[in-house]
């Protein structure tokens, strides 16, 4: 399986209801699989940076075994909403 930008974006909307998901593959500038992401979902309410991305890698579980540099940023839809404001 090849993990791609889309396929990282599909399960995180479709697993933990993100309402706005960013995947940057940046594997070109490395030797392996590498993506950065932000993930805006209304599941990280009340809930600790940690137990975000482990949502998040919990979600990607499968996928992560073929990445090599996964980055992740997690917001909520208020956290976004302040950030875009900004």
């Amino acid at each position: 399986m090849s993990v791609t930008p889309d396929l990282i974006r599909e399960k995180l909307i479709a697993e933990i209801g993100a309402i706005h998901v960013d995947v940057e593959d940046t594997s070109p500038n490395r030797c392996a699989a590498s993506f950065k992401v932000l993930v805006v979902s209304p599941q990280f309410e009340g809930k600790a940076l940690l137990q975000r991305h482990r949502l998040v890698n919990n979600c990607l579980a499968e996928e992560l075994k073929e990445i090599h540099a996964f980055e992740q940023k997690t917001l909520t839809p208020e956290q976004w909403e302040k950030q875009k404001a900004q």
